[in-house]
Order: C-alpha cells, then structure tokens, then sequence
C-alpha cells in the first residue's frame, strides 16, 4: 500500500488533494476486507457491480487519466462500445491482482502530481460527449475529478459489501485499525 499522502502544512494544496484521494482509495479498498474472491466477484445487488469489478474499473480509470495528462496513450485500451470488461475480473485476474495493480497506478498518480510544475498545467481532452466541453483541463481538475469518481464508488462499493454481509464501511475502517493494532 502506499503510504498515506498527508497534506504536511497549511497551504499543501498538492498535498491535500492526493490525501483526499487516498482516503477514497482506502474506503475501495476495506471494502474487501475479509472476504473470499468469489465473494468479491459477487453482484448481490441489481446492479451489474461488484467489489472486484470497481477495483479493476478505478485502477483503469485512474492510470488513463494520469497517461492522458502525461499525453500518453492509456495501458489499457479499451473499445468504448464495451466498457463492461472494466467491471468485471476475466482470465487470471484477481483481486489481489488488481489491488496490487491499483498500488502502482496510485504511485504514479502521486509522482505525476508532485512533479509537474503546477496543478494549473493543462493538457488537451480528446472530443467525446463524456468529457468535458474546454479544450484543456487542469491538473488540479484531474486531481478532483479522481477524488470525484473514486469517491461515486466507494459508494457503491459500501452498498454492495452491507448487502454481503451487513459489514458497513465503518465496520470495517474498526476491523483495519484492529489489525494493525
């Protein structure tokens, strides 16, 4: 795991922002806690969700968005007409797996936004009806836009592990800190 980013002084804007981001990824994280990869794979609600399928769509999501700020293409590429492989563990894939996946990308996100210069750095945005209109948008929007989306699902990821087995997300923040105590 990487270490928890904490904004070190007053005015750490940089800081702050990956903060807030490790907290959304640590809440992602418990929620697998304790259970079983079949488990994790499970979709106990109507919704196609589960916990495996969010950790693997976030690690994504997150390592897309640091390459398209580096003006880099994304690891993995996917056809826009199937996204639903982003939600879901196929092949050798594992939670494990994909955690340990989303600890790389999170170091990457940390390093690219300590490194550039400043969060109102730009890059461009490709035309798509899902992104926003501007042309360019900032690091800093990046940096928000990540908290944002990591945060809309360690919402979901709450719903689907109470639905598992009633455990909420502060059942589980107990659980962690017991075991490292």
């Amino acid at each position: 795991m990487v270490a928890h980013v904490r904004a070190e002084a007053q005015g750490d804007e940089r800081g702050a922002l990956l903060s807030f981001l490790a907290e959304q990824r640590d809440a992602v994280r418990r929620s697998v806690l304790g259970l079983t990869e079949e488990q994790a794979r499970s979709r106990p609600s109507a919704s196609e969700l589960s916990l495996a399928g969010l950790i693997k769509h976030l690690a994504e999501v997150e390592q897309s968005w640091i390459a398209r700020a580096r003006q880099e293409p994304p690891a993995v590429d996917r056809d826009q007409s199937d996204w639903s492989e982003c939600f879901r563990l196929i092949g050798d894939e594992t939670v494990a797996s994909q955690l340990a996946y989303w600890e790389e990308v999170a170091a990457g996100t940390e390093a690219y936004v300590r490194g550039v210069p400043s969060l109102d750095d730009t890059f461009p945005l490709p035309k798509a009806p899902w992104f926003p209109p501007d042309d360019r948008v900032s690091v800093r929007w990046l940096c928000l836009h990540l908290i944002r989306e990591t945060a809309r699902h360690a919402g979901h990821a709450d719903i689907i592990r109470e639905s598992l087995d009633g455990a909420s997300a502060w059942d589980l923040a107990a659980r962690e800190q017991e075991a490292r105590s």
